[in-house]
């Protein structure tokens, strides 16, 4: 081949090589298609309904699944709205005699309350195989075994599909499913003291169970008391007292419809061994439904073509309308057809990847922080200029969690209930509440993403309070506008006043030594560790860190054999009951199995909890809930630690998005420019072709010489006959 063709064909083929087509990791029948692309770091462990319970996992399910009742996506403070209900049902509330009582009547009056639910004719289930029946109407997949399913891999492999309408009957066999004893439904105890006959439900499932080894349970043959159909369409639920959060738990998956033909089409022999699970392929009737299940690589949804239909807000918020977030107002949902997410484990390629326009959202890593935002002068986090030209933007808020370091009340050191007094124990936590500096350990091991926790409440939970008026008056003190933590020395009276002076016994000299219990991966991390012992050295403590499995440090609080221990919790819903339960005396976890781990009582705080919890949101509560929060600063059963900030960003082409930390099922309000995005991918990722020219004249000056030679030597040597 002559050299200049030689040449030519080497960088074409350069040239190939580094299109951006050939970058994309997408496959090509994907391109231009309605399609949201996004990644997870953590593969879901539960998308049953009955046992999903974690973040991760509400990214798939509560897109699949729908209870009665959702949040409305703009509106705050955070609002409840119909789902699949007609409305937002009223209780009924009932005195010892079966007699109806007025809507205001004391929650001491009330000895049951009836939710009356009425679902929306015509909602249809996503194709499935649990519904696919042949022409005289039995199931196809009804005597399934493992030689039926040697040739099935996937749910994708059934060749039938069918549908029904959604049933009040499908909302009762899911809240039987709570009481199965074979799927441990993590609020199964919780609801068992609030739903009427819950518990005892579960009492017969277990003798059921045993007796049937693992065959199927058809839960439509066990009643429960409190829960029955009226009509259709229509069911009710009865439960003890007055519990007005209840409405908040029917816009969580735990309450959403399962059907019958679903659990019972998964309970056949072989289908568990081959991942044929509701665990692994959830059944419902929202705008999605999972069509592919790789959690070590990927997972997809796509659109539920059976989605009965639902249309986008026109009201929101002051200043939505402003943001661009009402521009959609009364258009069909979902606005976007599928969405891919892929499974990231590192950070630098997942940020990367964002980057090249290849994920269309993305959270911020330690290690691009501050590639990402940048601090202003007043300390306000603005995006980087190199963000702000990519058309990036930056969505900030306050988490409605709340991470502290919990002590043991039932040790005798930091709790005195033996041998050392309350009060002297009382004061030694506070001393440590104001010695370790959480503003400082937001700065340097969190970018700044968080505030300090004044209380167990965050921000957007009814009765939290920012400025003077929320001040932890035994950490802070108010100065110049702001909230400064008390000088080292505070702390250092009240450890001596604690009777442990310059960190000693004041009887035996003998050192004060703490021991935090803790999960590899929790504080594990050697620069956090050293940060802790540093604390606890400005007032001559030393601690103790006894890092441990899971597993192990669950049994260790259930125990209490544990002084200081580090937790946190996100909100099931958005009310303080939701977080003064985790102190509350009735949910100690030694005495009683709840959730309390600090094992900490207060009597008036008790008192105060149980007249809280039933009130509607008033002024009369506001003020109750400000003195719990008083009582617990000045207990200090917690190092109140901080509420995260969550910082995401989002490429231009990306439209509709708005923080919520309470609801989960966002995506079908999301929007695509997929034309926009289509433009700047090839922008970002066009090939750089300077270097291939330097390549090529490099080549050129060592091939062309050694070419020249070896035509002169030929010639040469041609002549010589």
């Amino acid at each position: 081949m002559p050299f200049p063709r030689l040449i030519s064909l080497f960088l074409c083929l350069l040239l190939a090589a580094c299109g951006s087509e050939q970058n994309d990791p997408y496959p090509a029948s994907e391109r231009g298609q309605n399609i949201l692309y996004s990644a997870f770091t953590e593969r879901p462990k539960h998308l049953d309904p009955a046992q999903s319970y974690t973040e991760d996992e509400a990214t798939f399910t509560a897109q699949i699944y729908e209870p009665p009742l959702q949040y409305h996506y703009l509106k705050r403070p955070y609002t409840l709205a119909p789902g699949t209900a007609e409305a937002v049902p009223v209780p009924t509330f009932y005195d010892d005699a079966g007699n109806e009582l007025p809507a205001d009547a004391p929650s001491s009056e009330i000895a049951s309350s009836v939710y009356e639910i009425r679902i929306r004719p015509g909602i249809r289930y996503q194709p499935h195989p649990a519904f696919a029946v042949d022409a005289s109407g039995k199931p196809v997949y009804a005597d399934l075994d493992a030689e039926k399913l040697k040739d099935i891999a996937t749910l994708a492999d059934f060749s039938q599909t069918g549908t029904r309408e959604l049933t009040a009957d499908d909302y009762i066999y899911q809240i039987k499913r709570l009481a199965h004893p074979r799927l441990h439904s993590p609020i199964f105890g919780m609801m068992a003291a609030h739903i009427v006959g819950l518990k005892e439900l579960g009492e017969t499932l277990e003798k059921a169970a045993k007796s049937k080894n693992d065959a199927w349970l058809d839960l439509d043959q066990f009643p429960i008391d409190g829960v029955t159909r009226v009509d259709r369409y229509t069911y009710r639920v009865k439960l003890v007292g007055k519990y007005p959060q209840f409405l908040y738990w029917l816009a969580m998956p735990f309450f959403a419809p399962v059907p019958r033909e679903a659990d019972r089409f998964y309970s056949q022999p072989g289908m568990a061994e081959k991942n044929l699970t509701l665990d692994w392929y959830p059944v419902g009737t929202g705008p999605y439904m999972l069509t592919e299940n790789n959690p070590n690589s990927r997972m997809a949804l796509e659109r539920n073509p059976n989605f009965h239909g639902e249309t986008y807000p026109c009201e929101g918020e002051l200043g939505d309308k402003e943001a661009g977030l009402l521009a959609d107002c009364g258009k069909p949902l979902p606005l976007i057809d599928k969405a891919v997410f892929a499974r990231e484990k590192e950070s630098i390629p997942y940020w990367n990847k964002f980057l090249q326009g290849y994920y269309d959202a993305s959270g911020i890593s330690s290690d691009s922080f501050d590639q990402a935002v940048r601090l202003n002068v007043g300390g306000d986090v603005q995006l980087s200029d190199e963000m702000a030209e990519k058309g990036i933007s930056l969505l900030t808020s306050v988490r409605t969690s709340t991470f502290y370091m919990g002590f043991n009340l039932l040790d005798p050191v930091v709790g005195g209930k033996e041998g050392v007094g309350e009060e002297r124990a009382k004061k030694l936590r506070q001393a440590l509440s104001i010695a370790i500096d959480q503003e400082e350990f937001i700065s340097i091991f969190m970018n700044g993403r968080g505030i300090a926790a004044m209380s167990p409440l965050p921000p957007g939970i009814f009765g939290f309070e920012e400025g003077e008026a929320g001040l932890n008056p035994v950490v802070y003190d108010w100065k110049d506008g702001k909230a400064e933590r008390k000088p080292i020395e505070v702390a250092r009276k009240l450890l001596a006043e604690a009777g442990w002076p310059n960190g000693r016994d004041a009887k035996t000299g003998e050192p004060l030594v703490l021991n935090l219990d803790t999960t590899s991966g929790g504080m594990g991390d050697k620069s956090r560790l050293d940060w802790l012992y540093r604390q606890f050295a400005k007032l001559d403590i030393q601690l103790v860190v006894r890092s441990t499995d899971f597993n192990r440090f669950q049994e260790k609080l259930r125990k209490g054999a544990v002084q200081l221990y580090y937790l946190g919790w996100n909100a099931d819903y958005p009310d303080p009951e939701n977080f003064f339960f985790l102190l509350a005396g009735n949910e100690s976890m030694v005495a009683k199995g709840g959730e309390n781990k600090s094992n900490y009582a207060n009597p008036e705080f008790d008192r105060l909890f149980a007249e809280m919890k039933d009130m509607d949101n008033t002024p009369a509560r506001l003020e109750i809930v400000k003195r719990m929060n008083r009582i617990l600063q000045d207990d200090a059963p917690w190092i109140f630690g901080f509420h995260p900030k969550s910082y995401t960003l989002g490429h231009a082409w990306l439209h509709n998005r708005k923080p919520n930390d309470v609801a989960n099922n966002i995506l079908k309000y999301q929007r695509i420019d997929v034309a926009e995005r289509a433009k700047r991918r090839q922008e970002w990722n066009s090939p750089v072709l300077w270097p291939l020219a330097v390549i090529v004249v490099a080549l050129a000056s060592v091939i062309v010489p050694a070419v020249v030679t070896y035509r002169r030597r030929e010639r040469g040597t041609a002549k010589k006959p």
